[in-house]
């Protein structure tokens, strides 16, 4: 299934939950947590939590195969070996 295909697939199925929601709740329940105290840097902290299962989950779904998921995931295998580093996944 290609990228197009694959995103429409996930917004028509009435079963499922689009990924957004789930952020939106995530944060949502984070604000709460935080009692009225500020937050910075949040964007940094949002990506850390989310690129490092990101990539986890498509290299698992790749079968390990670096080159398969740097295209599922529309990066290049230098970006996503780098990536993998950071994250200690490699």
């Amino acid at each position: 299934m290609n990228q197009s295909n694959s995103t429409t697939a996930n917004t028509n199925n009435s079963d499922s939950v689009c990924l957004s929601v789930h952020v939106t709740q995530a944060l949502t329940a984070y604000f709460a947590q935080l009692k009225g105290h500020h937050t910075v840097d949040l964007y940094n902290l949002v990506m850390r939590e989310v690129e490092k299962p990101l990539f986890e989950a498509v290299l698992i779904e790749c079968g390990y195969n670096q080159t398969k998921a740097a295209k599922m995931l529309g990066l290049s295998r230098s970006t996503l070996r780098k990536k993998l580093e950071f994250y200690g996944l490699c």
